[in-house]
Order: C-alpha cells, then structure tokens, then sequence
C-alpha cells in the first residue's frame, strides 16, 4: 500500500478482532514512528506497550472510560520526555515542540499499521495523571496519546471532511 493509499484509508477503529499483534508487528510499528520529524532532531518520544488486560482496562477508565481501548490486542502509549527536548529548547520545547513531535510520531505508527493491515485510535481524552499513575511515569514523563492497535473489526466510514477551498489562503488569510 502507497502512503497516499494508507492516509485515505486510515480510520480511528474501535473494535478489534482477538487476533494478536506480533512483538515483529509492534517493532514495525515503532520503527515507523522514530522516522518522524522532530525539533532540532531531539527525538523527544518514549513508547510503554501494553498487553496486561489489567493494564489495559486501568488505561481505559483513566481514558474517561473508553472501555473499548482494553479490547485492543496491544495498546501503546506514546509519551513526551520533555527533558530531552527542553535541553535544546528550554520551556517552548518541554510544552510546545514536544508534543509537536509525539503528534508527528503517532501518525506514522497509524499509517504504518494501516498499511500492515492493522487498525488503530488515537485516544487523546484522558486524565493525564491516572495515566501517569497507572503506567508509573515519572515526574518529566507527560503521556500525549494512548493507541490500541488491533485487526480491526470494522470499517468505520470516512467522516466528512471540509472541503480545501474553505481551509486554504493564499499570501493572506
């Protein structure tokens, strides 16, 4: 599948078949995820995998309860390690820049599993303490996204989308 294919065809997927996600699948995953572009090449990302049901199902009540997230074979977590970005950036990049990046590689971890075939949602609502408490994160760990990556069991429609001539200036807005 081209990348075009796969930015089209991607879709937040919610139910996911019992089939397993392969620890060859999850490395492609994140292989696909450290190739993002970050600020000042600071790389500001860190991963925890998730396969603990018990993990999972604490992941999904600090998620606001989106029990759904516990019935994904794996789960992933990306987080800011704000230090490594700040050491370059000061402030701006601890709370700015970083989470920049974490966006750009939770985007490549989406399109890399729909082009393996796999399905995923970024979760992005959710108490970032419970989640801190629950992963044991420490201090200067900020969690920005949880992923459950699975088959998926669905085919969610595209949801619409603003046309481009609304959205898009030239030289103005």
């Amino acid at each position: 599948m081209d990348v075009f294919e796969a930015i089209k065809t991607r879709r937040s997927t919610r139910r996911y078949k019992s089939e397993n996600v392969s620890e060859e699948q999850v490395k492609k995953l994140l292989e696909a995820a450290i190739m993002a572009p970050s600020g000042g090449n600071m790389q500001p990302w860190d991963f925890i995998i998730i396969r603990d049901e018990t993990q999972k199902k604490a992941l999904a009540r600090a998620a606001l309860g989106q029990m759904f997230i516990a019935s994904a074979p794996v789960v992933i977590v990306v987080c800011a390690n704000k230090p490594r970005t700040a050491r370059r950036y000061g402030d701006r990049g601890a709370e700015f820049y970083c989470l920049q990046d974490t966006a750009a590689a939770t985007q490549n971890i989406l399109l890399a599993a729909t082009a393996m075939g796999l399905a995923g949602c970024w979760v992005g609502a959710f108490n970032d303490e419970a989640v801190s408490q629950v992963l044991k994160l420490p201090d200067y760990i900020r969690p920005v996204v949880i992923l459950p990556i699975g088959v998926p069991a669905e085919s969610p429609k595209m949801p619409p989308r603003i046309p481009l001539d609304e959205l898009v200036h030239y030289d103005k807005w």
